[in-house]
């Protein structure tokens, strides 16, 4: 794929004096940014920072309330992303948009042209996954496939269109380290072919491996355009967030105590058509420690907090064990009771009632121990204790005792987190802790995962973010289609490793071998 270029010392595309204001926000404000042709260029910055409604704007998603986009130089009014992907702007969101019941073609043909019939999507597919080793079976339903060949599927259909402009956002959040090597690759040779990208991600050390310049937004402000590969991932995080981000402190004495959490031979079939059965599940976490399970997106993440928080029971008491007593056909609240606290991963919506008040929302996890008596609930009670967490954890709130919904999602994390944490429980079961939060926010709550588990919980972190375990894990292990791998001290883990076995495969003393 040859992409035209715009006349010699011309920018692809540049935006100038870009705004938007939703009311008195003001999301983008006065926004300059050019991409030349063939550059890899990273656009950075914490939640609420304005990128989204940046690509959106260029992806002609929203209207500008004021600014300029030239394309070649020409200016440009870009009304949808119809008439975006005219241009040649290409856009693969973080969350894929595919049918799972439709096969890999089929979820290709319904985003292109009627003249784009299905035998010709087959035949261009078998061409671009030879030419840039995206492999795909053209037959395949979706809901099989791993969230690397979803992505694949998401990348490929924008190269069919011709992109001259590539937009990725978070595009390696669920892809094992080989396959985030594999996509760098790729994003290589068609940045060589003249295809420019735009990179969104939260990973500075993948900023750095791939992109030469790199504009960090700050509160809808340009504050530094820098090349990522001249400062250190902490140098550029401090830009992000406006002060230094230093490290997570693991430096306390770590001496793990009884067992706060046995597991044992743990297996439940899917919940639903295309869930993940569980298969045969051990694990161990005691007291003081904190133990990691990493694992690419829907091999059995979900269907594991659900059975270890009593969302879901399996059939025998003695398969989940907390702090010493059966508790597998125990509900949520009792098991609460014998001094656990879970985190789900979706915090809209599961972890709090979006409509709800702060205060409200304490009563999710409270209710079952301090801010009720005889079956009444204690407002007041319920007050001070999310004035308590918003305070303990940072978290920025509107005045008074606002809706969930009403704060950003790395604020509604701090809170939700803090709303567990701050009942000391013996035992924390946290689903993606740092989730699409910024670097300020994830090492907020890094940090107190860690200072929990030197005070003597039981910490279990779920996670696909490799950094954040290696960061903060005591023990790792890696769930794959439901199984689990043994647990191993972190230090007898490295990322390439781990990385095979979220592949499903393992290393093997003397070659490689399918787990």
């Amino acid at each position: 794929m040859k992409a035209d270029v715009p006349p010699s010392g011309t920018p692809l595309v540049e935006l100038k004096g870009i705004s938007k204001r939703y009311g008195d926000l003001l999301a983008n404000n006065g926004i300059d940014l050019s991409i030349e042709p063939g550059e890899i260029q990273a656009l950075l910055g914490e939640n609420g920072a304005g990128k989204s409604t940046l690509v959106k704007i260029l992806y002609g998603v929203i209207e500008p309330s004021a600014g300029v986009i030239r394309w070649q130089g020409r200016p440009v009014t870009i009304g949808s992303p119809v008439e975006a992907r005219a241009l040649g702007l290409g856009m693969v969101f973080q969350h894929f948009s595919l049918f799972d019941e439709l096969s890999v073609a089929e979820n290709i043909a319904v985003a292109l042209s009627s003249e784009w019939s299905l035998s010709k999507v087959r035949e261009k597919l078998g061409e671009i996954s030879r030419t840039y080793g995206l492999a795909l079976d053209a037959d395949r339903a979706v809901w099989t496939l791993s969230a690397g060949e979803r992505q694949r599927i998401e990348i490929v259909r924008c190269l069919l269109q011709n992109p001259r402009l590539l937009i990725l956002d978070e595009p390696t959040s669920v892809l094992t380290p080989q396959e985030a090597e594999h996509l760098f690759t790729t994003l290589d040779r068609l940045s060589a072919e003249g295809c420019s990208i735009l990179y969104i991600s939260h990973k500075l050390e993948e900023v750095r491996r791939l992109c030469r310049r790199a504009t960090i937004l700050r509160a809808g402000r340009v504050v530094a355009t820098i090349d990522p590969r001249a400062s250190s991932a902490r140098e550029i995080a401090a830009l992000m967030v406006g002060s230094a981000v230093g490290e997570i402190r693991t430096d306390a004495p770590h001496h793990p105590q009884g067992e706060m959490l046995r597991v044992s031979n743990l297996s439940m079939p899917p919940a639903g058509l295309h869930g993940q059965a569980l298969r045969d599940i051990s694990l161990v976490a005691r007291a003081g420690e904190i133990v990691g399970i990493a694992g690419v997106a829907g091999n059995g993440q979900s269907e594991l907090f659900a059975a270890l928080s009593g969302e879901r029971l399996p059939d025998r008491a003695e398969s989940v064990v907390i702090n010493g007593k059966p508790s597998g056909t125990l509900g949520i609240d009792p098991r609460r009771r014998l001094g656990a606290a879970f985190v789900p991963e979706e915090r809209l919506g599961h972890a709090a009632a979006p409509s709800h008040s702060l205060s409200e929302n304490t009563l999710i996890s409270h209710a079952a121990t301090e801010v009720s008596r005889s079956g009444f609930i204690l407002m007041n009670a319920a007050r001070r204790v999310a004035r308590s967490i918003v305070q303990s954890f940072d978290v920025r709130t509107p005045e008074g005792d606002p809706q969930a919904r009403k704060l950003s999602g790395g604020n509604l994390q701090k809170f939700v987190i803090g709303r567990e944490i701050i009942r000391r429980p013996k035992l924390l079961i946290v689903d993606q802790p740092t989730w699409g939060v910024d670097a300020g926010a994830a090492r907020l709550i890094r940090q107190a995962l860690v200072d929990l588990a030197r005070e003597g919980s039981a910490v279990v972190v779920v996670s696909q973010d490799l950094d954040e375990l290696f960061e903060v894990a005591d023990r790792m292990a890696v769930i794959h289609q439901g199984t689990l791998s043994p647990l191993k001290p972190i230090g007898e883990w490295t990322k390439e490793a781990v990385g095979l076995e979220m592949l499903g495969v393992a290393q093997a003393q003397g070659g490689v071998h399918a787990v």
